[in-house]
């Protein structure tokens, strides 16, 4: 065993005796409980605490009545406006369109530049108090971005939005597309320009995705271009695709392929690209298309879906189903893609819409679940060193209080973490060895400001929605209050 030489005069932390841990086992490639194990790192990693001399170590921490966990990845989420619609979408949805919220309501609602920035501040302030250490930020590109994704200490991947054309409908029941490719270009410099502003951050934290945004608002030039940027910087694409019925007939009329068919078709499909959603393929019971053959090429090129349930479940949709991608050999990690940021709700929900499109309380659990908020997500950004407690892996984990009322009697801690407790007993949050949470509070950002800036954004989003409805109606018509009295 070699020891440990500590970099300069940087001393390591120990925690000691940790009631649960979960570690990594290399040879299974899977999380495992270790009991009264110690762990330790210096310098932002992981290193083997038996390494350490006294005098290597600077601090000390009880472990004793904790479950230290790997960070969660959240592979897919829109913090610039996300938050802003709490109290307000979770009850919509197109009949017309297959129920899916996005032709009709995505983008009935604008927001200022100071909305953005709040409403970033406290996604992700959300998602560290659930126990999320990297995100994948699919945002519009805004002045300050970058800086607030650096001001977080989180890990984060800059994933602007880029597209040729923009959906619309003026009638609520056919969805038109307006393609403009020389718009397009211009929105594919500006994202290109804020990932590469991200992968130069002098804080080591920051990199990049590229991502044009959607199947159906990308043309094919686009697609090539968008994966010749992406490998010349060596980072990983994303797409939303297979994210709707509309969507999935569209590609269908275009190409006479399935979304992801034609992905593959132009040789876009491998370990590099994630598909977000990837809900629609071509076994799902609500298209009744006579072949099957998605699942098998997603599994055969390493291609990755960001599976993130909660935000269709509100409108009645689910995979059908994530152990049956599990099972075919897909990698699946999990974002959020909607409020609240909490990751752990995501896990809880993801698991209950498996089991309910199966019929089978067997096709999703706490462990396979553990493993795509894990090393699923780490396998989709192209990274063996995060997702995992093991020496040299990042130092990226947090803290869970076993004597926290809700994760009481102790049998089986991540199974009463997901199921039961969610984020309340979640403690202290670390990316790189630094404590970005301490005991339940995010350090980063003043979230009473950010939450008031919030607010009054929401408020003048909701009164501008006539302006951007088809039909010209008000948020009080689209999105009525669940009780009635509550007008001002």
């Amino acid at each position: 065993m070699t020891r440990y030489e500590p970099a300069s005069s940087v001393q390591a932390t120990v925690i000691r005796n940790i009631g649960w841990l979960v570690a990594y086992d290399q040879a299974t490639d899977r999380q495992v409980y270790r009991r009264g194990a110690d762990i330790a790192f210096v310098g932002g990693q992981f290193v083997d605490p038996a390494t350490l001399a006294p005098g290597d170590i600077g601090e000390t921490i009880d472990g004793s009545d904790l479950m230290v966990v790997p960070g969660f990845i959240d592979l897919h989420a829109h913090p610039g406006f996300e938050t802003m619609l709490k109290g307000v979408t979770e009850e919509v949805g197109s009949r017309q369109f297959w129920m899916s919220s996005l032709y009709e309501y995505l983008y009935l609602f604008d927001t200022t530049h100071e909305g953005m920035v709040a409403s970033t501040k406290v996604a992700l302030s959300e998602l560290m108090q659930s126990g999320v250490t990297t995100i994948v930020d699919i945002s519009t590109p805004h002045e300050g971005w970058v800086e607030t994704l650096a001001a977080s200490g989180m890990r984060a991947y800059a994933a602007p939005m880029f597209r040729d054309a923009y959906w619309f409908t003026d009638n609520g029941r056919e969805v038109k597309y307006d393609f403009d490719e020389a718009k397009g270009k211009l929105r594919m410099d500006a994202a290109l320009a804020a990932v590469d502003a991200a992968i130069a951050d002098p804080g080591g934290r920051l990199s990049g995705m590229v991502v044009p945004a959607q199947i159906d608002t990308c043309s094919e030039g686009m697609f090539r271009a968008s994966l010749a940027e992406a490998r010349a910087r060596n980072i990983p694409i994303q797409v939303h695709a297979s994210q709707a019925v509309v969507e999935f007939q569209e590609i269908q009329h275009r190409t006479g392929m399935s979304p992801v068919g034609w992905l593959g078709s132009m040789d876009l499909l491998g370990p590099d690209m994630t598909i977000g959603h990837g809900i629609f393929l071509d076994h799902h019971s609500w298209l009744h298309w006579p072949e099957r053959n998605d699942l098998a090429l997603l599994a055969e090129t390493g291609t990755s879906v960001a599976h993130c349930p909660t935000v269709f479940v509100r409108r009645g949709i689910t995979m059908q189903h994530a152990g049956l991608y599990l099972e075919r050999g897909v990698n699946l990690a999990l974002g959020t893609d909607t409020y609240p940021h909490n990751f752990i709700e995501e896990m809880r929900n993801g698991i209950y819409a498996a089991r309910i499109t199966a019929a089978d309380v067997a096709a999703l659990d706490a462990s396979r679940m553990l493993h795509m908020a894990t090393l699923g997500g780490a396998k989709a950004l192209g990274r063996t060193d995060i997702g995992r407690i093991a020496p040299g892996a990042r130092a990226d984990f947090f803290t869970v209080d076993l004597r926290h009322p809700s994760m009481r009697p102790v049998y089986d801690p991540i199974r009463s973490l997901i199921f039961t407790a969610g984020e309340r007993p979640v403690r202290d949050v670390y990316v790189d060895g630094s404590r970005i949470v301490h005991d339940g509070v995010p350090a980063a950002f003043d979230l009473d400001a950010a939450r008031d800036t919030l607010e009054q954004a929401q408020a003048s989003a909701t009164r501008d929605v006539a302006r951007y409805d088809w039909a010209h109606r008000p948020a009080e018509v689209l999105m009525p209050r669940t009780l009635t009295g509550g007008e001002v």
